[in-house]
């Protein structure tokens, strides 16, 4: 029996300290209810296409996926560049949110589909404010299409 989990937001960092920043700045906005985070670049494409531990998880899109650049096992390049050649999964919003500033990195992601490029401001205040602000456009005031 597939087990059911519906899923606001997918946020793949590899980063613990990172990810415990930007999951405690979505949840000041209500945004943290229906997260998963996974670890690296192998854990979101085995969520996103029920492969591995995901395998048996019921059918279900996230509405966001926020992705890391950089990360061990498969990279936010490729995990970007498997979502949006995907029919389903290329409507779902994908934000890098990375602490890369390199203009290649930045065009590469929009070129293959990227909705937004955000760099981790390094102040914690700042971090939170830039990932609840981004957390409550993509969720709430911008239209999906689904």
């Amino acid at each position: 029996m597939a087990e059911y989990i519906q899923v606001d937001i997918l946020l793949v960092e590899d980063t613990p300290t990172d990810a415990e920043m930007a999951i405690r700045a979505l949840r000041t906005r209500g945004l943290a209810n229906n997260l998963i985070w996974v670890k690296d670049g192998r854990e979101a494409l085995d969520f996103l296409f029920y492969e591995g531990s995901f395998s048996t998880r019921e059918k279900s899109m996230p509405r966001l996926i926020l992705l890391d650049l950089k990360m061990p096992k498969v990279d936010g390049i490729e995990v970007l560049r498997r979502i949006k050649q995907d029919p389903e999964l290329s409507l779902v919003p994908v934000v890098m949110l990375t602490s890369s500033a390199e203009e290649r990195d930045i065009v590469d992601t929009y070129r293959l589909g990227a909705n937004s490029y955000i760099v981790k401001p390094v102040d914690f205040e700042q971090f939170d404010q830039v990932v609840s602000d981004a957390g409550l456009y993509w969720m709430l005031v911008n239209k999906l299409s689904h």
